[in-house]
């Protein structure tokens, strides 16, 4: 009989794309028989309580340096290394005493730096190897990229949720240089593939359009404002889904917009299948879920944000998406569709993938007990 095992999985506070992508991972876990403790802050917890049943719940809040609705993200992420550094280290001694407690075996760390143990297996999941800079600070990304490793090199293992080779989804972001030897590519990660597959070609409910605002404020407010002025008259119907798990999930409707704070993963799946256009942030996560769903879409990256910024462009190039920089935002420009090639062969690919780390991971445990 296989031994059950207790499975700490904390994603990074910022944004509900790292709640959700981890949520996959908790789920197969559960399926193959393991407790599964989900450590997170307040607004992560809410989300979970909404999204799943069955895991235990801890509150384990992580750093989350807030945006700047004028300054560039890196630069407000580079003002705050000092707070981030007492943070990795308050939260990397706090983190022994809930391995205690909970007598947790294997620890998932979702770009939180400081949840490395020398007692239990520990993994590291990012997409992010390297942290893109603008290209006046582009010298700055080696020295990011050797801090970061670093940091991996603490874990047992480095999830990566992307193929290896040329058909990926993060392009230098996690192909760049020689990777560490713990580096496992694991395959894109999407909570809509619990729920099954689906593809754009299925008709929704009735014609519409679907805009999914995500990340802090204040740029989601200030590009669900922009957006709105352009859709509230248009048709046909746009559906805003707001990424806000605290609120109601209710929807309120002002003039062809009809809003929705939150929505659970099979209603979301099925507007977002329906939907004649998709407009988004680039947010990695939502990137994702939209290719596991073969559904294409206009990313328009927060500002600042050069992730993002890159991720856009470099998916565009493929012809997967298509790119839109927030102020270049106007009717004209939402009305081009693209389509995902290669899409099926990105999930067959990443189904065997995940197995497979998932596997190694399980099997690693058991012979280190």
């Amino acid at each position: 009989m296989n031994k059950k095992y207790n499975i700490l999985i904390c994603p990074l506070e910022w944004g509900l794309g790292h709640a959700g992508r981890i949520i996959p991972l908790a789920v197969r876990l559960r399926e193959l028989g393991h407790n599964v403790f989900l450590g997170a802050g307040e607004k992560h917890l809410s989300f979970f309580k909404k999204e799943t049943k069955g895991f235990s719940l801890i509150k384990f809040p992580g750093f989350n340096p807030r945006y700047s609705g004028f300054l560039p993200q890196y630069l407000v992420i580079l003002a705050k290394v000092p707070s981030l550094i007492f943070h990795v280290i308050r939260e990397h001694y706090r983190v022994k005493k809930i391995i205690r407690q909970y007598h947790i075996n294997i620890l998932i760390s979702d770009n939180r730096f400081g949840l490395w143990n020398n007692e239990i297996v520990t993994v590291y999941l990012t997409h992010m190897l390297v942290i893109p800079m603008p290209k006046a600070f582009r010298f700055m990304e080696i020295a990011g990229m050797l801090l970061h490793r670093a940091v991996i090199k603490k874990y047992n293992y480095c999830f990566i949720p992307d193929l290896p080779g040329h058909l990926n989804i993060s392009g230098r972001l996690s192909h760049t240089g020689k990777l560490p030897s713990n580096v496992r590519f694991i395959g894109i990660l999407s909570r809509f593939t619990i729920q099954g597959m689906a593809s754009c070609e299925e008709p929704g409910r009735f014609s519409h359009n679907t805009i999914i605002i995500s990340g802090p404020p204040p740029q989601s407010e200030i590009l669900q404002e922009k957006l709105s002025e352009i859709f509230i008259d248009r048709q046909p119907v746009t559906i805003i889904l707001g990424g806000k798990p605290g609120g109601p999930a209710k929807e309120v409707r002002k003039g062809n917009i009809i809003w929705f704070n939150h929505l659970p993963a099979a209603a979301m799946k099925e507007i977002i299948t329906g939907s004649d256009l998709v407009i988004t942030r680039a947010g990695y996560t939502t990137i994702m879920e939209l290719i596991s769903l073969g559904c294409s879409g206009i990313l328009i990256p927060t500002p600042g944000q050069t992730e993002q910024e890159y991720l856009a462009a470099f998916l565009s190039e493929k012809g997967w998406f298509t790119s839109v920089l927030q102020r270049d935002i106007d009717s004209s420009r939402f009305s081009v569709k693209t389509a995902i090639s290669q899409r099926d062969e990105i999930i067959s690919r990443s189904c065997k993938l995940f197995e497979e780390s998932l596997t190694e991971l399980l099997e690693d445990h058991k012979h280190s007990t």
